[in-house]
């Protein structure tokens, strides 16, 4: 890599609305959750009940994952881990993207590492977002099963 390469990139006008755009529902996400934690807003209204739970006695890969958002929200990070840590990894990394992005919407800067095309970076994405998915699952179906 040349040193031109390791320098920040301008951004055009778009790329900035659309990394706004990007922290906001980031932000969203954020205040959605706090506001499950307060208890104005009912999350068993807006998600329901888990039918695979309910069938089978075993939770599914989404199990826990509201309940570890909202620890993780209220800054409990480890609890966040220990109820359901694709949850967490997935907070983690919307805590990331929402920095990224606010960065580049206010700084317009587009970082290096992020200069990749979208579809490559995409197959990455989805491989990454199976493996914690399944990982997660994998833990939380351990901890069923050993009750």
């Amino acid at each position: 890599m040349s040193k031109i390469e390791k320098t920040p990139v301008k951004v055009t006008l778009s790329y900035r609305v659309t990394a706004l755009a990007v922290f906001a529902l980031v932000a969203g996400f954020f205040v959605f959750m706090w506001l499950g934690n307060r208890g104005s807003v009912d999350m068993r209204d807006v998600f329901g009940i888990c039918g695979f739970k309910q069938a089978h006695g075993l939770p599914c890969p989404g199990c826990g994952m509201t309940t570890s958002a909202m620890a993780f929200v209220r800054g409990e990070i480890f609890q966040s881990f220990y109820i359901q840590p694709a949850a967490a990894v997935f907070c983690c990394v919307f805590v990331i993207a929402g920095v990224l992005s606010l960065l580049a919407g206010v700084f317009g800067v587009k970082l290096p590492f992020l200069r990749k095309p979208i579809g490559t970076v995409a197959k990455y994405v989805l491989i990454f977002t199976a493996v914690v998915i399944i990982g997660g699952w994998a833990v939380t179906l351990s901890r069923a099963m050993a009750r």
